[in-house]
């Protein structure tokens, strides 16, 4: 949920009527989504969808990672920027939500260029030798200051790098939070605002995004 959307639903509303419409097959997710999950607000916003979008189109990357699948929705905002033999590498550990976006990558148009592995992401980064282009994080809340450790081995200098849900819905504020969900994610956007390798910044979007550059 964002900012807007509990404190100021009409100025929400106002965002998401001035922002690029979203494909039939992102409309057909969505409305599943909240249909069949007992969770849908973990699916990647509308706005948050375009802002992946126009990034991956603005890049058009070669090599992208995933870290949280959920149903798909941000996957194939990621994907529709691929450069021509480009991959998306998602990676989730929900068996029993798997079908959803195997479905919806099936039947979209990257369906050869997304590789949906049910997979924990520590294990992954610590086997993968690739480097990636582009790397979007949002799962698993208390382990993002590793995630971010183990991450940079797999960056170059111009790789994108985005953490969602950094706000924490204003629990990052907290001074001794008790939370270790919250404690990970303070020490990410500190991690973040102090590696001389990584330009940021974090966008107060939904629920807020760091968003870094490499060097």
């Amino acid at each position: 949920m964002s900012f807007f959307e509990e404190k100021n639903p009409e100025m929400d509303r106002y965002l998401e009527a001035h922002a690029s419409s979203e494909s039939e097959i992102l409309k057909k997710l969505r409305r599943e989504t909240y249909q069949k999950t007992t969770q849908p607000h973990m699916i990647s916003g509308y706005q948050q969808g375009r802002l992946l979008t126009i990034i991956s189109q603005m890049m058009q990357p070669k090599n992208v990672l995933e870290i949280g699948t959920f149903t798909g929705y941000a996957t194939l905002c990621l994907a529709s920027g691929l450069a021509k033999g480009g991959k998306i590498t998602t990676l989730d550990v929900n068996e029993d939500l798997a079908y959803l976006p195997k479905k919806y990558f099936e039947s979209s148009e990257y369906a050869d260029q997304i590789d949906f592995r049910l997979q924990d992401a520590k294990e992954y980064l610590k086997e993968t030798d690739e480097v990636f282009d582009l790397i979007f994080v949002d799962a698993d809340k208390e382990n993002y200051a590793e995630y971010f450790r183990l991450i940079k081995p797999h960056t170059k200098s111009g790789t994108v790098v985005m953490f969602d849900n950094v706000l924490w819905y204003g629990k990052v504020l907290e001074e001794n939070p008790k939370l270790k969900s919250t404690q990970s994610i303070q020490e990410l956007n500190d991690l973040a605002a102090k590696d001389d390798d990584f330009e940021n910044l974090i966008l107060p979007l939904r629920d807020g995004v760091n968003f870094l550059r490499r060097k």
